[in-house]
């Protein structure tokens, strides 16, 4: 079954096989910047939902059958995306587009057997892009742990500069202070990016006086983080154990991670055949047969002993259940996995923590390499993510001999509205940038900004 919509724009012309909530969530973004989706899905009310959700082009059938992707348009397309919740169904649907039309494929591929294979697949089968979410996730959350005060971490530079959001306690030093006075104080080199205060976004300049509650956003090397947190009298040391609820493939590399930086790991699993697996691929944890979500097991484990806390099923409300009961317990780091993206509003009010959303990790990738592919003469996204709340961008571009953007002082560019030059990384030398400095040939730069479609360095000017 075939159902035709309108589109609107031009764009690259990308199947999308598998309508889940990933699928789903790319179908949002990737129409956002105006490209045409065809989605695939064996489901006719998945197809008929999203197509007509999204006014894109729906077909019902395998998208590993060649006929199913002649249906859907393989013949002229520019990028398959294959999601669905089959690892092997996913490589089979990229390699036969790729047998065919030569376009190009990216892959969605969890199970851990592949883990260590992932290179030798995307080589040998042509793939462009293979990404395991659950890994990602993983290491997310292993970042978080090895800096417990942050909400949020995103990493720059390849791992020389982050973009930290944390929140402002009660009685914190910070309480109506203005930002000016702050980085006067502070002998390192900061930058504040962005500010949260209620549902309100505010970027904000010298003047702005912070608050108790405020999620405040900068960005500065892993040095001057972990010196600006003891500044204001935060903490820095990385947890020391953690308890996992869950026994997933996101808790498995999890788990892994976290015994190779010598951190105690405890996983409670209701499976006992899973328990057996995890016990004999994690020697370093203590892996726990039992009910994650009974209160007496939890106390019995150890709860408020535990330095992070991390609940992994797959029910969004029972990770948000467990994270407010251990919030009772101790003041532990915490951690919240959220697949759904409803309730947003309600969700944040809870104060859980940091919040992990492993879709919308996925997506970054994939709409990073897409505007790649959107300017392959001059692309130059280095990373991408998406942060308040999927208000703004983070990118990280590396600028070219041809930009426009070289030869004059910050100050004379014609910059957009709603950007910020938050970090220049010349040649792993990390500068905060001011009016008076250039930008060059070579540089790698950070912008943030409540635009969204940036695919080249350029589209950062008027």
């Amino acid at each position: 079954m075939k159902l035709t919509f309108s589109k609107k724009g031009k764009g690259l012309k990308i199947i999308i096989v598998g309508c889940g909530k990933v699928g789903t969530t790319l179908v949002e973004r990737l129409r956002q910047e105006n490209h045409e989706i065809t989605v695939v899905d064996q489901n006719p009310e998945v197809v008929q939902r999203v197509a007509g959700t999204y006014d894109v082009m729906g077909v019902t059938g395998n998208g590993a059958s060649y006929n199913v992707q002649l249906e859907a348009g393989i013949q002229d397309t520019d990028l398959i995306v294959a999601v669905t919740d089959s690892d092997e169904l996913n490589l089979l649907c990229c390699t036969i587009a790729k047998k065919f039309r030569g376009c190009a494929a990216v892959a969605r591929v969890r199970n851990p057997d592949y883990s260590n294979e992932l290179g030798y697949l995307r080589n040998q089968l042509g793939i462009s892009l293979i990404i395991n979410p659950e890994l990602e996730t993983a290491k997310e959350i292993s970042r978080l742990l090895r800096m417990p005060t942050a909400l949020e971490i995103h990493s720059f530079a390849k791992g020389q500069v982050e973009m930290v959001k944390f929140k402002v306690q009660p009685h914190s030093m910070l309480h109506e202070k203005s930002i000016m006075d702050v980085t006067k104080d502070f002998s390192g080199e900061m930058l504040f990016c962005g500010i949260e205060r209620e549902s309100e976004l505010i970027i904000p300049d010298g003047s702005f006086v912070l608050r108790e509650g405020d999620s405040v956003t900068f960005i500065a090397t892993p040095i001057n983080t972990h010196k600006f947190f003891r500044y204001i009298g935060m903490d820095t040391q990385h947890a020391k154990s953690c308890m996992i609820i869950g026994g997933g493939k996101t808790s498995f590399y999890l788990a892994k991670l976290l015994s190779d930086l010598n951190i105690d790991v405890k996983i409670i699993e209701m499976n006992q055949k899973r328990c057996e697996e995890l016990s004999a691929y994690l020697p370093k944890a203590l892996i726990i047969y039992g009910d994650g979500g009974d209160e007496e097991l939890l106390v019995e484990e150890g709860i408020e002993k535990v330095d992070a806390f991390v609940p992994l099923t797959g029910i969004d409300e029972e990770n948000i259940l467990l994270t407010l009961f251990a919030k009772k317990y101790k003041n532990a780091k915490l951690i919240t996995k959220i697949n759904r993206s409803t309730f947003n509003n309600i969700i944040d009010g809870l104060d859980m923590g940091s919040l992990i959303y492993p879709r919308y990790m996925t997506t970054e990738s994939i709409i990073k390499y897409v505007r790649g592919m959107e300017n392959s003469v001059s692309s130059n996204i280095e990373t991408l993510y998406h942060i308040f709340d999927n208000r703004a961008e983070a990118i990280e571009f590396e600028v070219d001999p041809n930009s426009k953007v070289t030869g004059r002082s910050i100050k004379d560019l014609p910059l957009k509205n709603g950007l910020l030059l938050a970090c220049i990384n010349r040649k792993g030398q990390i500068i905060i940038p001011r009016g008076d400095d250039e930008i060059m040939v070579g540089d790698k730069i950070v912008v943030l900004t409540t635009n969204t479609g940036f695919h080249s360095v350029e589209d950062i000017l008027r």
